[in-house]
């Protein structure tokens, strides 16, 4: 029995290629894509992908039946929330100019099956995002028509009675999703000039929407008659909240973009900045005219805007509305069918994802084949499927990928950054200036096998610290810590920074209500949970971490990335347990989709060591054992030393 259980060796092979982090490339500006967007594409871009989504599809929907006038707080919490996360993305993407988003950002700093699966729900989290926009276009366009195109398909085609599909098949909005696919089909060009358009007539008509709804505004529909301003009390507010955070992907867009930005250690960075404040602003404003204009439990779900114009005698501004949503809803169709396939292109070109999402087409430069295949797929879902139960499974994809963001950020900020290591002399010799030891001794340098393999030992009292090394100030207090390799304290705090956020935000959802735990023990365990995620954080912020870099950096690190994670968890949490259960069973289909082909066919594998004879400078103090160190590092296919035995002798000496 025991010889078929597999062996530590074994096990701990196959957890190294689960976690194997990916390799960057030394230019990461060299792309196959055709970097032509400037900051004002980027910022439009992220625009485009918020304002319309959220303004006029979710506002009505969470103002009825969600959260009531208040809408407004869930708004202003899930933009806070957003610009912990966007502030994230902002890093990643002006230090990893790749395409990928949220999945090479997990890729290059946790490992690769966390990274696999967040790009899996990414993938839907697009996808879900395309169909939830096109039904809602659909529907704005019938309600200019007085709902005849919805009452000539249910004549003609019939209704359904089944959960989670939609009640008719909605064949404009299918149709929509092919015309938008074959325009992004043309390039990123003619995507930007689009967007453009669009986003100038949507801002527009956002404009006439604010100036009008103050004028019609009248206070008394927040009054304690028509409910009060919070009907459905805190827990209404952090449920329209998690619900909200639908309207705020749109950042992601850019991130996802990177990979065709001109300059994308500055256009990145601002580009969220710009879009997601001028987003966030229309949000609110919209919420605050909407809930004013008409009560709030009469707010029409599917077209909440142009319904309330009509309902108080504005026919013709309620047309404009409509209008100008369905050139709003234009932009956030092509933001979604413009960073789909590049974030499948990204995993195809990893080797997770099927080889024939990363062909490029050479005029356009655009992955043609995803766009059509996915554009395909989006339309599908907006065929069959319905909004409300669309909405509410891409907050959960979007909330775990802002959360793997935040931890990925301070795994990278502890980690040794590559230009660390000290660059070789330049004539493949020996330094011949003699440098002191730790003792006053000389310390000499020599070129042998390995790449850029570094053998010190050196007083750490004395020497500059690295990334993810205790600060000397704690060492005193800490000196157990000084013997872990750097950043590997980082990893495991990290780690149990988010088991306690996780069941800290557990008790705080679950406590009373589920699991109906007494006054002291829900105390206790908030107490304790508490002090695991507070000593989590110290221990995270006693280590050094990167600080010098050309690049943009969020502030407040661990701190940020912290409040990001918690906040996201616990809006998890707040998201019914039938959005769980399909989120579980969309997991465990990517689990059979990675060990099935990705674990397989990663190019990390090919990056593994390799039997060749390389070479590298390390340094050895004088009275050092060069034989055993070198032999604890190097390839198992080479010599015992690597060093001709005339070599070692000459270092011995």
């Amino acid at each position: 029995m025991a010889r078929w259980l597999p062996r530590s060796t074994d096990l701990t092979r196959f957890c190294q290629k689960l976690n194997r982090v990916k390799t960057l490339e030394d230019d990461m500006m060299e792309t196959s894509f055709n970097r032509c967007l400037s900051t004002i594409d980027l910022t439009l871009l992220g625009i485009g992908g918020m304002v319309g989504s959220g303004l006029y599809v979710l506002t009505g929907t969470v103002a009825k039946e969600i959260a009531g006038p208040a809408v407004i707080v869930s708004f202003i919490i899930a933009g806070f929330a957003s610009l912990l996360a966007a502030l994230c993305y902002a890093e990643f993407g002006a230090r990893v100019p790749k395409t990928g988003s949220a999945y090479m950002f997990t890729y290059v700093s946790v490992g690769e099956i966390w990274a696999f699966l967040i790009g899996w729900n990414v993938l839907l989290e697009y996808m879900i995002g395309g169909a939830a926009v096109a039904r809602a276009w659909s529907g704005y366009l019938d309600s200019i028509f007085n709902h005849k195109i919805k009452n000539f398909t249910e004549t003609h085609v019939g209704a359904w009675q089944v959960p989670f599909l939609a009640r008719y098949p909605d064949f404009l909005a299918a149709a929509i999703l092919l015309v938008a696919t074959a325009f992004i089909s043309f390039g990123a060009k003619v995507s930007s000039w689009l967007n453009h358009v669009f986003s100038a007539i949507s801002m527009g008509v956002i404009l006439f929407i604010l100036i009008m709804g103050f004028v019609l505004a009248q206070p008394k529909n927040w009054s304690t008659q028509e409910g009060g301003f919070a009907p459905y009390g805190l827990s209404g507010i952090m449920a329209g909240t998690a619900t909200c955070f639908y309207a705020f992907v749109g950042f992601d867009v850019i991130a996802a973009s990177s990979e065709e930005a001109r300059n994308p250690q500055r256009a990145v960075p601002r580009a969220i900045a710009f879009s997601l404040g001028l987003a966030t602003g229309a949000y609110i404003l919209v919420s605050v005219v909407l809930t004013l204009m008409v009560p709030w439990h009469t707010l029409d779900p599917d077209s909440a805007l142009a319904d309330a114009f009509y309902r108080r005698g504005y026919a013709w501004a309620g047309f404009l509305v409509a209008a100008g949503s369905i050139c709003a809803m234009n932009t956030v169709l092509l933001s979604n069918l413009f960073s789909l396939p590049r974030i499948v292109y990204a995993m195809a070109e990893d080797g997770l994802f099927f080889q024939v999402f990363s062909r490029v087409h050479p005029r356009t430069q655009v992955p043609v084949i995803g766009i059509v295949v996915f554009g395909l797929l989006m339309a599908l879902l907006a065929l069959v499927f319905d909004l409300e139960a669309l909405v509410q499974f891409l907050s959960i994809g979007t909330l775990l990928a802002y959360t793997f963001v935040a931890a990925s950020i301070i795994v990278l900020r502890f980690q040794q950054q590559k230009g660390d290591v000290p660059v070789p002399v330049a004539s493949g010799r020996p330094n011949p200036e003699p440098h002191e030891g730790p003792s006053g001794s000389e310390l000499k340098e020599y070129e042998s096998f390995s790449d850029k393999l570094q053998l010190v030992d050196r007083d750490k009292s004395k020497e500059q610290r690295e990334p993810g090394q205790l600060k000397a100030a704690f060492e005193p207090y800490l000196e157990f810590l000084s013997d872990f390799y750097p950043g590997e304290v980082v990893t495991v705090a990290v780690v149990t920074l988010m088991v306690s956020a996780i069941c800290l935000c557990s008790i705080l959802v679950f406590g009373n209500t589920h699991l109906h735990l007494p006054t002291w023990s829900y105390s206790l365990l908030l107490v304790l949970f508490s002090l695991g995620f507070l000593l989590s954080l110290l221990l995270i912020w006693a280590h050094e971490q990167q600080h010098s870099t050309q690049t943009f950096q969020i502030p407040l690190v661990p701190l940020s990335p912290a409040l990001s994670i918690i906040l996201n968890i616990y809006l998890m949490l707040k998201l019914s347990y039938m959005t769980w259960l399909r989120f579980a069973i969309w997991l465990l289909l990517g689990l059979l989709v990675y060990f099935g082909y990705g674990i397989w066919h990663s190019k990390e594998n090919l990056r593994e060591p390799q039997p060749q004879r390389v070479s590298a400078r390390y340094v050895v103090f004088p009275g050092g054992s060069l034989e055993e160190r070198v032999q604890a590092v190097q390839p198992s296919s080479q010599p015992a030393t690597g060093l001709p035995d005339t070599d070692i002798d000459d270092c011995k000496r």
